[in-house]
């Protein structure tokens, strides 16, 4: 069942028109995740099971979506795959295991966060908020500035696109934030915490290594060998450095 729309009023996070997805077959649960979403103004749908989700979201369109893993049917992992098919929207998955084989699982199918039940709605709330205050640019003109060039990768920050050889390069906001944040400033290493905490903008709490996942995910979309690639270089018991893709 469809939540109540959020009204757009001045001031509050959704001012700026932001729709939020809530997929959870507990319908009690999404709808009271839907009505603390609705306070801080966003519009908001809810759906019970993944074929649902999915044609939501292509109707939708929203900024964010909350995705339950524990779905009937298609679970929320397959759900993300289908979304990355034709949404960048941010997604929070929701899971009752608190593992790190699931939380690898879940960013590596591209979902941009993770919280576990139980949860406060508060706690996701504050997440969404984290994660919708992203910087999108790099300050200092990027509007104005020409792509940055890699030998055959261009990154274009202005447009937030990536091209390989001449071919566009579809990441998730999480892989392009990432991107932008090592390309622009090529050759330094930047750590783990440095970069989780330029893609969600303040202190990162908890585990580092969810950073690695990402950048897997980026490289493999690079069609980099881990061994030996060329445009995002490990350097161990540090973090990230970006090469010049020789």
């Amino acid at each position: 069942m469809d939540a109540m729309d959020g009204t757009s009023a001045q001031g509050g996070l959704g001012a700026p028109g932001y729709r939020a997805l809530i997929v959870d077959d507990e319908a009690a649960l999404a709808e009271v995740v839907a009505s603390y979403l609705q306070r801080e103004q966003f519009e908001t749908r809810t759906a019970v099971d993944g074929s649902e989700a999915v044609a939501l979201a292509r109707e939708f369109d929203p900024d964010v979506v909350v995705l339950d893993v524990g779905l009937p049917g298609a679970d929320g992992l397959e759900v993300c795959r289908q979304l990355r098919s034709f949404s960048d929207a941010y997604v929070v998955m929701l899971t009752a295991r608190d593992t790190e084989m699931d939380t690898i699982v879940g960013l590596t199918v591209g979902a941009d966060d993770y919280i576990t039940k139980p949860f406060s709605p508060r706690e996701l709330v504050a997440r969404i908020r984290a994660l919708l205050r992203r910087p999108r640019t790099v300050a200092g003109g990027d509007q104005a500035a020409p792509p940055r060039r890699f030998g055959k990768l261009q990154v274009d920050i202005a447009a937030r696109e990536v091209h390989l050889d001449g071919e566009p390069i579809r990441l998730t906001r999480t892989e392009f934030d990432l991107l932008s944040a090592l390309s622009a400033r090529p050759g330094v290493v930047l750590t783990r915490r440095q970069l989780l905490e330029t893609v969600r903008e303040g202190p990162w709490v908890g585990d580092e290594h969810v950073v690695d996942v990402h950048i897997g995910h980026l490289r493999r979309k690079l069609g980099e060998n881990a061994s030996t690639p060329r445009y995002v270089l490990t350097v161990r018991g540090v973090g990230y450095r970006m090469g010049g893709g020789q």
